[in-house]
């Protein structure tokens, strides 16, 4: 079975009733996400290493998704499930045990949609913000403390400035920091949209209180690397306090937006109103 064969066997015998185009080939494997990430890794290392490290990077990351884009554009590459696991399954079954089978969606069924995780991310990034200048004038009566701190990520000269330098404001500084905060504001945001809909029966305890969590056990464990200025000035009570900010923040405005349908009845060509010429 070739792919565009695959694509198109969606209609069932049965009272052609349409399934998943998933349900009896699945994507072919492929190296590009994994490239792509090692690529991301590259230029996450070159913020505390070097410009080389930094060109790497982004070589990488463009191969790694050229790779995965031409399998997926304007066709997937799929293959065909084996017939002797599908016969042992179903196409709409999971095993669940000594041969049990039970059904399950394949994917969600409904997603909220990115729009939402951009706003949603940009509340969060306000809570955040408020939280984190707050701790500037209460503990060292500046609000450009906390902001300068951020800028270390991407700035070596942070680090080494004393604490008078970092308490005034410095206009290039700043603009890096907006960047940079509403950049991962973003970013963190949209994985909500699809994050969210994983764990539909508490969505405000999963944005607002377990993601938190595992973001600062990660910049506990990598902030020495990453933004050494920020570790030597750091409170981690307002740090805590300020992911608790964007998580309940972000979860909540994402959570109360409308979902959309993944419309997994549908090829992603479909999905993408791609124009597939002679293809119907």
């Amino acid at each position: 079975m070739n792919k565009n064969e695959a694509n198109h066997q969606s209609e069932s015998a049965s009272g052609g009733r349409i399934e998943t185009p998933y349900s009896r080939a699945i994507p072919e494997p492929t190296s590009g996400p994994i490239v792509t990430a090692f690529g991301v890794a590259f230029l996450g290392a070159s913020m505390v290493t070097d410009y080389w490290v930094l060109a790497v990077g982004i070589i990488v990351v463009i191969f790694g998704m050229v790779v995965w884009f031409r399998d997926i554009f304007p066709d997937e590459c799929l293959e065909e499930i084996p017939s002797e696991l599908l016969a042992k399954t179903g196409p709409n079954y999971a095993i669940a045990g000594e041969g049990e089978k039970v059904e399950r969606p394949l994917f969600p069924a409904e997603v909220h949609p990115y729009r939402s995780g951009v706003v949603g991310g940009l509340v969060g990034g306000v809570a955040m913000a408020i939280v984190a200048c707050t701790w500037g004038i209460v503990k060292h009566g500046s609000v450009w403390l906390p902001i300068n701190l951020l800028t270390g990520a991407v700035l070596p000269e942070v680090g080494d400035a004393d604490l008078a330098t970092l308490e005034v404001i410095h206009p290039g500084w700043f603009a890096i920091a907006i960047f940079i905060h509403l950049a991962m504001s973003v970013a963190v945001g949209s994985l909500y949209t699809t994050a969210l809909p994983m764990m539909p029966r508490r969505p405000i305890f999963a944005g607002g209180v377990l993601v938190p969590v595992i973001v600062t056990g990660l910049v506990w464990a990598t902030l020495g690397v990453v933004n050494p200025a920020l570790e030597k000035y750091i409170s981690w009570p307002w740090f805590i306090g300020s992911q608790f900010a964007f998580g309940i923040a972000c979860g909540w405005w994402v959570s109360r937006g409308e979902m959309v349908s993944t419309m997994t009845n549908k090829t992603l060509a479909q999905r993408l109103r791609i124009e597939r010429g002679g293809n119907k």
